[in-house]
């Protein structure tokens, strides 16, 4: 059939004399092609987009491994691998099925959880499935930057597929599901619009962060974070990392490279002009978000600093992470706000993760990476901007309901309509209260079966030397009796273009030393300065 043209194939079965079916013929023919080729381009859409996603994995893999100590780095990128395979795992046995299975868009029906479609059996979108698997391995993520350097791999693994298989699932079928219970997409949605959160500001990091949150205060910090060895709380924080900016800015990158298949791609579909259209504010907004994130992060931070200590000083991590903050805040309403209200957002992202990131030192809470004021703060910012900047215009071009928009628009309204926002509210309380409700016991099962925390001395070495068989970096010193034979043959040559009468300004000649004339002369052999004598005195003799 591929190879078959529509005149071909309606010739094969009708009479060409008979034009009422074979103009019917020709013309379903013709649909059945345009449906073929819009089913492929929407597949390969998702997949591309899936796949940037999935990139996020370097990104956060780098990050982590630059933001903590060279000692820990080998078990951190690990773990970010294990991310991938342990999340695979929970997604395809169960996460799935609990977050889309069973889904009827023409039910008006809402259920809290899927049933159906574990381990992948029965009919499934591949192509949706690789989609949404490489937004669970994202969360997931999150959580190893916060617990590095302190936590055991059977912990690590352990969580990775229970937040894959079981918690974020939850969150996403309530707010992406066709029968969530506060989804906008569903038939019939809850108070006339449902929660709007295109990509996942709400349901992924918000649920990413408190996840971590929730570890990080079960686990305790690292050994001399915040108190000494005797127990007692030191005056400032240890600092602790980062021991290579370089790895923390390739990561970011990479990470801000990644969002443009985790926010775009979050449209599904790219087969139509409006979709299109779509598509590009999402990548529009997307990169004001992080560039006003990073702007804001690192000027609020140098007017601070400067403020304090009266030297204006640019910080690195500020910008980095007010970068990250700012793709957090505007991933959920991407596609529902202006630029200009994304700018907005980033700004007040970026000022969020100053914030946060001081709270949680004051609180004693070790977050590595700071993970916890990037993805739960930041998530808990985009879900809210959603309720206020969400246009009318741009909600009904993305197919949301309209019932109800954001809140600064209903003041143009002439209202004061305050519902999008109540249901914006009720994600965040809903993901808070799941998050914890399901993770922090889980948490403690851990800990009571001593799977959760490394041994103290372990911690001490590194995780890298005690459980992963040497140093992330393998440096071989030079050979002792080389670096000697070098010295004195660099020694030797000195002395030679010395005594053969180059200046003292040339690169070989006596100034190539740079110690004192006493130490110069304490290295010279005498009989060298018996020869450096008779040669200056000819030499004056022959000027005379």
């Amino acid at each position: 059939m591929a190879d078959t043209n529509i005149y071909q194939a309606c010739t094969a079965n009708i009479d060409e004399n008979d034009i009422g079916m074979m103009l019917k013929c020709v013309a379903e023919q013709a649909q059945q092609q345009q449906n073929d080729l819009i089913s492929g381009i929407n597949s390969f859409y998702l997949i591309y987009a899936g796949a940037l996603v999935f990139f996020m994995q370097l990104g956060f893999a780098m990050l982590c491994a630059g933001s903590i100590r060279e000692k820990n780095v080998k078990n951190v990128l690990l773990w970010n691998l294990l991310d991938s395979a342990g999340g695979a795992f929970g997604f395809w046995s169960i996460g799935y099925a609990f977050a889309y299975g069973g889904d009827d868009s023409t039910s008006t029906r809402k259920t809290f959880i899927g049933n159906t479609g574990f381990f992948l059996m029965g009919d499934t979108d591949m192509e949706f499935w690789f989609f949404q698997f490489a937004f669970a391995c994202a969360l997931s993520s999150i959580v190893a930057g916060t617990i590095a350097e302190r936590c055991k791999m059977t912990a690590y693994l352990c969580y990775s597929i229970f937040l894959c298989g079981f918690v974020y699932p939850v969150c996403a079928h309530s707010v992406w599901s066709a029968n969530g219970w506060i989804s906008a997409f569903a038939k019939n949605p809850l108070w006339g619009t449902g929660a709007i959160d295109l990509a996942g500001s709400g349901p992924v990091h918000m649920c990413g962060g408190v996840a971590a949150l929730v570890m990080a205060i079960v686990l305790g910090p690292r050994r001399g974070r915040f108190y000494d060895d005797d127990g007692v709380a030191l005056e400032e924080p240890k600092p602790m990392g980062p021991h290579s900016v370089a790895l923390q800015f390739l990561g970011t990158f990479a990470l801000w490279f990644g969002w443009y298949g985790f926010n775009p791609g979050s449209t599904i579909k790219i087969h139509s002009a409006a979709l299109g259209d779509v598509a590009s504010l999402v990548a529009v907004n997307t990169t004001l978000g992080a560039a006003a994130g990073a702007l804001s992060g690192m000027f609020t931070s140098t007017i601070i600093d400067e403020r304090k200590t009266g030297i204006f000083t640019w910080d690195t991590t500020a910008a980095m992470n007010g970068c990250l903050t700012g793709l957090v805040a505007i991933t959920a309403g991407c596609a529902t706000v202006e630029p200009w209200a994304a700018f907005v957002i980033g700004i007040v992202a970026g000022w969020i993760y100053l914030g946060a990131s001081a709270l949680i030192l004051r609180l004693k809470i070790d977050d590595a990476v700071d993970a916890i004021p990037v993805h739960m703060f930041g998530g808990a910012w985009g879900v809210l901007a959603t309720g206020l900047f969400s246009n009318p215009t741009r909600m009904a071009t993305a197919d949301y309901p309209i019932t109800n928009v954001g809140w600064f628009y209903e003041w143009g309204r002439g209202s004061g309509n305050f519902t999008l926002m109540g249901l914006q509210i009720c994600m965040i309380l809903f993901v808070f209260g799941w998050t914890v409700t399901v993770f922090t016991p889980f948490c403690y099962v851990l800990k009571w079966l001593n799977w959760l925390r490394i041994d103290p001395l372990e911690e001490e070495v590194g995780m890298d030397l005690s459980r992963h068989k040497g140093s992330a970096y393998q440096s071989e010193g030079s050979n002792a009796e080389a670096v000697a034979e070098l010295s004195a043959s660099r020694r030797n040559l000195m002395l030679d273009t010395s005594g053969s009468g180059k200046g003292g300004n040339s690169f070989y000649g006596k100034s190539f030393k740079r110690g004192s004339k006493k130490e110069e002369e304490k290295d010279v052999d005498p009989a060298d300065n018996a020869n450096l004598s008779g040669s200056e005195h000819a030499q004056e003799e022959q000027t005379a």
